[in-house]
């Protein structure tokens, strides 16, 4: 006999809020611990075709770093929709700017292109500074290694 999987139904799933201080951390690891969160990888109720996950909250965006030349060299892309409407900018141009878009754009790129990943990106909540208006929601800090060589 065939054992059957039971999933736990969507309206009995906790969601909880978590705080992420992005300050001197590398944008793509980041980004990807983020989008683990999100999806709810973390949990042990994981399904890949629903939403299981968690909200998160990013403080600091403003303070996030890359490695290499790519403050210079990462571009950044937009278009109007017009003829000739393409816009680019660097990460540099872009961190003066809205620090808060590259995070947005880089966990963004690491969810799934469906109507689940656009639901699971509202979950995500980015402010280049260390204040967040979400302390009614009781949220537990999460701590994001992504220095190379320590683990």
């Amino acid at each position: 006999m065939a054992t059957k999987t039971t999933l736990t139904p969507v309206k009995e799933i906790e969601r909880d809020w978590y705080v992420v201080d992005a300050a001197d951390q590398r944008l793509c690891r980041f980004a990807s611990a983020v989008a683990q969160v999100l999806r709810g990888k973390n949990k042990p109720n994981y399904a890949p075709h629903m939403y299981t996950g968690d909200f998160v909250i990013v403080i600091n965006a403003d303070k996030i770093t890359v490695t290499g030349n790519k403050n210079s060299q990462k571009l950044y892309r937009r278009h109007s929709g017009r003829p000739g409407g393409m816009k680019t900018e660097t990460f540099d141009q872009l961190q003066a700017r809205i620090p808060e878009r590259i995070v947005e754009k880089a966990v963004k790129g690491m969810l799934p292109k469906n109507a689940l990943g656009r639901k699971l990106f509202t979950k995500l909540k980015v402010y280049a500074g260390p204040e967040h208006p979400h302390a009614s929601q009781n949220p537990q800090s999460m701590t994001v290694n992504t220095t190379p060589g320590n683990k």
